[in-house]
């Protein structure tokens, strides 16, 4: 129950975690920078976070599936700014989002190399 001058949260049916505390920091950053495109993101992901379009979609090979406390979960990205990305984990048994990487600028990892 929440009462006056309490926070009243946005009704949502996912929790959203920080994997780490360098994950945490960087989302307080990115949303310094950009606080309506954070907004929009985790808006979008708390509504669906399996949904694909131009800004979110699963990640591929090696990056697209990763252990989280001994069990292996999906791995989404979304992009939040041009290059800013969020990486994130989907735990259906605990409705939970873990945001595993934040990063203001395109993560190295997804790069691709010319050939």
């Amino acid at each position: 129950m929440t009462g006056r001058g309490d926070e009243i949260r946005r009704p949502t049916n996912w929790l959203v975690r920080a994997a780490n505390a360098k994950t945490a920091k960087a989302w307080r950053e990115l949303c310094a920078q950009a606080p309506g495109n954070c907004d929009r993101c985790w808006v979008d992901l708390t509504s669906d976070p399996r949904r694909v379009n131009d800004r979110q979609h699963p990640l591929k090979g090696s990056l697209g599936r990763v252990k989280h406390e001994g069990r292996e979960l999906e791995q989404w990205q979304y992009e939040v700014t041009a290059g800013g990305r969020v990486w994130y984990l989907v735990d259906d048994a605990g409705r939970t989002l873990w945001f595993t990487k934040v990063a203001a600028g395109h993560p190295k990892q997804t790069e691709r190399r010319g050939g």
